[in-house]
Parts: structure tokens; sequence; C-alpha cells
């Protein structure tokens, strides 16, 4: 059984002498166990704390005592707005990864950047260019940014890629075979190559190919570790257009979603070795489990560990201890494709897609019960995904263009529509929006406010890929700010910005 982060806490830091006078003692509401550290931040459901060696943890705030709370609650309030927006990472591998960017929409899952200090405006032609890279093969993969290396998947000459390159010049340093790219089967007519991001732990690059080839590679010089194969090895069901969620790494498991008739849609493996953990067998084809395109994230509630998923009709919560079925919530509209990450906070679970199915919130109760507090077409979020700033929802919903949507009740505070904010994807840092458009390749900056859009600079991708010629595909890797740097991916092209100045 995998201990949890508060009793990890505990183990690591016993016999620790205390913290300066000005430390506080913190209390685990459950058992109430304390520990003394001196608060740092609080970031959406986790408290940054140090330690009297200096060394600094973050705690999930729903298991502090409630008095300890309010205090970190009052605390971030009381913050400058610079210290509010870089108040740390979440527990887990967040935690561990610092301010790097190591999986699909970042530590966190929640597709915001950890950097301060960026523009707040561009001026008339778009930031810097820095560099540009042309050999990043086909598809739609966005990045892992760990160590100064940026990780990305391609496929060139019907080979899909794990692809690294150093950050700060774009220089290749080493590309590895992920699996064969038969470029058919996985509806092809948009695009070939991988659409997933990989994911980066540990010094290993784990990463999910369209085909269903699951590799864990050294992210030093990419040598191979392990490798599997949903179909082969777990009797998944390929999706439509391939498989495309980003490998979850939390702790020693590495989680996917094979899908298919045998049941247990979702896997946990060992990631260091590959082997099985466990399946969540109550998830079956016969209950319409198979694969989507959504990734799964961690969550922290009721006391324990818990992986969320979203499936085409339902959005479901397994322990992480065993894969066991905690909780379901129907999504009946869901239709065609699933794809957005859902958004977890305070006990509450986001989530939307396209094809007009819209969005909901759903609250999950003390006894792991699920219950939809509401539900409304206002987002229609297609691929692009969504990102939760202060109480507030923002991304592309199909025929609204940006709007940005209430967290607690679903309303649409505005919308904004126009030649490049249309459809696209989303990506937030320092208080700013960046809003990419899937057709012509224009990034906007605007900030993330709910009294409405305000553009702040916008600029074109300086040339667009000739690898969508003869395909339906457009521009659907998403952006990454990282370390100052905008990432931005057409196909073979990477771009890379100065956002600091």
């Amino acid at each position: 059984m995998k201990a949890r982060p508060f009793t990890l806490l505990l183990l690591l830091f016993l016999g620790i002498s205390l913290s300066g006078a000005d430390a506080r003692t913190w209390t685990e509401a459950a058992s109430g166990r304390q520990i003394e550290a001196d608060f740092l931040a609080l970031q959406d459901d986790s408290v940054k704390l140090r330690m009297s060696d200096g060394r600094e943890v973050s705690i999930v705030l729903s298991r502090l005592s409630a008095a300890d709370q309010e205090f970190a609650k009052t605390q971030a309030a009381s913050a400058p707005p610079a210290a509010r927006a870089s108040s740390g990472v979440a527990s887990g591998e967040a935690a561990a990864s610092g301010a790097d960017w190591p999986t699909w929409r970042g530590a966190n899952r929640d597709g915001i950047s950890p950097d301060t200090g960026l523009l707040k405006s561009w001026p008339k032609d778009g930031p810097e260019l820095l560099w540009t890279y042309e050999n990043a093969g086909k598809g739609y993969s966005a990045p892992a940014i760990v160590g100064g290396r940026f990780y990305t998947l391609g496929a060139r000459d019907g080979e899909a890629m794990i692809i690294c390159l150093d950050a700060e010049s774009g220089e290749e340093i080493w590309a590895v075979s992920l699996g064969e790219d038969p470029e058919k089967g996985y509806n092809t007519g948009w695009g070939a190559g991988p659409r997933s991001a990989p994911s980066v732990s540990d010094g290993m690059v784990y990463a999910l190919g369209m085909t269903g080839d699951l590799v864990c590679v050294s992210a030093e010089d990419g040598k191979k570790v392990w490798s599997k194969n949903l179909l082969d090895d777990f009797d998944g069901k390929t999706p439509s257009w391939g498989y495309s969620e980003s490998p979850l790494v939390d702790g020693d498991k590495i989680l996917v979603t094979p899908g298919g008739k045998r049941g247990g849609a979702i896997v946990a493996l060992d990631k260091k070795t590959g082997k099985t953990i466990w399946h969540a067998e109550e998830l079956t084809e016969k209950d319409k489990d198979n694969a989507q395109y959504a990734g799964i994230i961690p969550i922290d509630v009721n006391g324990g560990r818990q992986y969320v998923q979203l499936f085409m009709n339902s959005l479901v919560g397994v322990s992480a201890e065993d894969g066991k079925l905690l909780w379901r919530s129907e999504w009946e509209p869901g239709r065609t494709a699933v794809i957005p990450t859902p958004i977890y906070r305070d006990g509450h679970v986001y989530i939307t897609s396209g094809y007009g199915a819209g969005s909901k919130l759903v609250k999950i109760g003390p006894e792991n019960t699920a219950e939809d507090v509401w539900d409304n077409k206002e987002m229609k979020n297609h691929h692009g995904g969504v990102v939760l700033v202060g109480d507030h929802v923002y991304g592309f919903s199909d025929g609204a263009g940006l709007i940005c949507q209430d967290f607690k009740t679903g309303e649409m505070v505005w919308n904004e529509k126009g030649r490049s904010l249309t459809k696209g994807a989303v990506h937030a840092a320092d208080g700013m929006l960046y809003c990419f458009d899937e057709n012509e390749g224009i990034m906007t900056l605007a900030e993330a406010s709910p009294r409405g859009f305000e553009e702040k600079g916008s600029f074109k991708l300086p040339r667009e890929t000739e690898l969508r010629e003869g395909t339906k595909g457009k521009i659907w890797a998403h952006p990454v700010v990282l370390h100052g740097k905008l990432y931005l991916r057409d196909q073979d092209l990477v771009f890379c910005y100065d956002v600091k100045g």
C-alpha cells in the first residue's frame, strides 16, 4: 500500500528540530499528528511549507485541521499578487518536479505555467523568435520540458519517434523509435503521427504512440528500458483517432487507459519495470469505458488518493491503491470523441467536451458520492483544453469563440469571437491567457480576467508546415510557456519565443 503524502512527510521529517520561533504547528485532521513548519504559499489544493532543514514540502489542504486551512487561506489572500501566482506546486509528482513541465498540461495537469515576471504586452510584431527546429515530424504532440531539455513525439518516414532537444538552443540531442507509424487505421485523414505528450520522471521518459506502443526510455540518451503494447498486453481497443492520452506518472506508478473488452480500462504499471500493479476491472466496454482522449488526473479527496478519467459517457474516480471504482457520474451527451482533460478543485471535478456535449461540475461527497452541481452547454470545448484561473474557466467553446465561464455556477461571463479567436488551444501563465488559433497559427495574449477580454498583443507563426497538405488537420499542438519561453508547434516545425523580455 502506498503511504499517503502527509504520512510520508511525517516519516521524512520525524525527529528534525523545530523551525524558527515563527514556525506554525500544523495538524492532520484525521489523526491529530503534527509537524512544525513555516508557511510559504497556497496553490489550488496544496499548502507549501518550509521545514527547519530548509526543504520545501507540499501538503493537501483538505487533510489539515479547519484552523490550519483557514490560516493558510488568510495568509495566501494577504500575500502580494506575484507571490500568489508563484505559490509552488501540488503534491506527488508535481512536488518533485519543481518549476519543470514534466507531463501533459504541466506538473498539476492544469495547463497553467509556473512562470512569473512575464511580459504583460507584446510589441507590434510579437515577442522575439529565439529558434526554430524543423524536424519534429508528423503529429500533434505537446512537449514535456525537464532539466533544460524539450521532449516531444513525432513521426518520421513511417516511424514514430521520441525526440529530445536542448530547450535553450533547439538543437537535437537524440531521437529514438517509439514504434511503427502505419499512417492508417486511426483516422489519418486528419494527419498521421503521435497525438500525446511524453511524461518525464526520475530520469525516464514515458511515451504512448497512436497504435498503443507504450515505451520507457532513459531521459539522458533515449536508451530503451521497457515497453508494452496496449492492444497485445492488455487487450485494449484503439480509439478512432488513435491513442492520444499522455501517460500519468504518480509516485511509483504509470497509468494509461487501454480500454477494450477484457475490463480494466485503466491500468497501473510499475514505472521502473512496466509490470502490472492493478487493472480497474470494474471499468468495462459494456459500460462504454473504452479509451477516449482525455488525460487521467490524480486527486486527493476524502482522505485518500484517486485517479479521475473521462470516458465517452461517464466520468469516474478509482482508488489509487487498487483501482477499485469509487464513484461514477454519467456524461450522457458525450459523443464522437471526448478530449479535454478534467479539472479538479476543492472536491469538485469540471469536465467539458465538444460535438454539442457541453460542460458540467461534479461534487464528490464525503462517502465518494458524485452529484452534479450544474450541467449546461455554455462551454463546448472540442480539444483545445480549458484552464481554471481564479474562479473562472477560460477556453474556446464551439460556436461562441473564446469564453469565460464561472466555475461555481457554469454561467458564461463573457465571450470574444473574431478572426483569431474562433477555435484553438488555451494556456495560462502569470495571469495571462495564451490563445493559439488552430486555423492560421495566430497567437493572442490577453488578460485572464472576468471583467472582459482585453488583447495585449498577437503575432502569426512565421511559416506553416507543408506536412498538413492534403489532410484535414490543423494546428493542434498545445502551447507551453516555461522559463520565460513560449513553445509553439505546427507538425515538424517547433518555434521558441522570448516572452520574458
